[in-house]
């Protein structure tokens, strides 16, 4: 019975270890992974608007929500565009997070806008373009 166990157990570390190499080198290959370490601690200052700062009364909430639907509507966009944050306080929205394009920025800008007008949209949408 020893003897099996330590058979399986050598067979097993020889076919196993080509695989764990293969896998650690195909993780080196890819690039890194996203760091919005700067980003976050610039959102420490209380006088950013962040989303966990929002106001919860109705009208705020279902402004940001009308946004929120209309931005995931919009197939044209990336996975980034549909992720921006959408932050809406005493009626003023305010954008933020990475998007591909300008003209994805721009779009985003304009659903919000069509929502609650031009002058109530702060946006801070950055172009982050893939690598």
């Amino acid at each position: 019975m020893k003897f099996a166990s330590i058979w399986m157990l050598a067979t097993l570390l020889f076919i196993g270890l080509p695989g764990v190499s293969l896998v650690l080198a195909q993780d080196s290959s890819q690039s890194p992974a996203p760091d919005n370490t700067k980003v976050n601690q610039g959102d420490q200052n209380k006088s950013n608007a962040t989303a966990d700062r929002q106001l919860e009364n109705k009208s705020d909430r279902e402004v940001a929500q009308q946004i929120r639907q209309a931005v995931m509507n919009d197939k044209s966009l990336s996975t980034y565009g549909h992720n921006v944050k959408i932050i809406s306080q005493n009626g003023v929205v305010t954008l933020k997070g990475p998007v591909r394009t300008d003209d994805e920025r721009r779009a985003i800008e304009k659903i919000a806008a069509a929502i609650v007008g031009q002058d109530k949209v702060t946006s801070q949408l950055e172009v982050k373009p893939k690598n």
